[in-house]
């Protein structure tokens, strides 16, 4: 089957599955840490070997010539880096509906913040959304019960910061496959450094290694392959908006894989967060539109 129906089913399982791909790499996280299966260093090494040789095999097997190749950068290396670590080590305290929804929130609102910075100019609808999303995070971190760990907070928003900062370095790339597998290979020196400086520390077991091979090979290498054969169907806008459904995917499978409870603070902070977002999205549809009816 061709032509547009059979490219649209193709767009929406690739996006399908490399959501919930995303989401899973929350949940394996927290069912590792959760239940001491390892430590967030051993994780996070874990994590990054298994997806470098992944990739570095599916990019050994694309029929893309070498010499086209690009062969990602250190600067990128490092922000993947610093985003798996400080994802693993603030799973110590967060749970997965959290932590996926401070990842996220934290991805789209570093990646609107740059585009800021780089001079776009806002409409008020955008400015709006800014803002609740701001106030949607920082009711979640309200004192309260049910209020997440600082520490866990602050180690999950520097994960979404350098996420985006990844993403916004991969945005022109031609050759992502290639780039990530390299990112991934090149991430392997600060994997060595992790390992020695917390090698004392370090408690594996065959689950807590599984785990962390499936995060890295298969939710993280696979997904993130995934991903982009989706976003060739996707719009930048379309791309933006369905990663919003990352936190309530992650969220639903926390409570039905790891028994947790999703509280009335989460919820409404999800809604704040990531309808504050959408409305930014949807405000710089609207710009477009305008700008390009003129």
């Amino acid at each position: 089957m061709s032509g547009p129906g059979s490219h649209f089913i193709k767009t929406f399982i690739f996006t399908t599955l490399a959501l919930i791909a995303f989401a899973a790499n929350s949940v394996l996280c927290r069912l590792a840490l959760g239940g001491k299966a390892i430590d967030a260093a051993g994780f996070t090494c874990i994590r990054l070997l298994s997806g470098a040789f992944v990739l570095m095999t599916i990019s050994a097997l694309n029929k893309t010539p070498k010499k086209y190749r690009s062969r990602g950068s250190w600067s990128a290396a490092l922000m993947l880096f610093l985003y798996a670590v400080t994802f693993s080590f603030a799973y110590l305290t967060l749970n997965t509906g959290t932590g996926a929804l401070i990842l996220f929130g934290s991805v789209q609102m570093t990646m609107i913040l740059t585009s800021i910075y780089s001079g776009n100019r806002l409409t008020p609808m955008e400015w709006t959304g800014v803002t609740t999303a701001f106030l949607g995070l920082i009711y979640l971190v309200l004192p309260g019960v049910t209020a997440p760990s600082f520490s866990g907070f602050t180690l999950m928003t520097l994960a979404g910061i350098s996420w985006g900062l990844y993403t916004l370095k991969g945005r022109g790339s031609n050759h992502p496959l290639s780039d990530t597998s390299y990112n991934f290979l090149r991430s392997l020196p600060f994997v060595m450094i992790l390992g020695l400086f917390f090698f004392r520390q370090m408690h594996l077991s065959a689950q807590g290694i599984l785990l962390a091979a499936i995060s890295g090979g298969v939710t993280s290498g696979i997904g993130y392959t995934i991903w982009y054969l989706a976003l060739r169907g996707l719009s930048a806008t379309q791309a933006a908006v369905v990663q919003l459904s990352v936190p309530v995917i992650a969220g639903f499978g926390g409570v039905v894989l790891v028994s947790e409870q999703i509280s009335l603070r989460l919820t409404l902070s999800a809604l704040l967060t990531l309808g504050g977002i959408l409305m930014v999205i949807l405000g710089r549809i609207s710009k477009d539109t305008s700008d390009n009816s003129k």
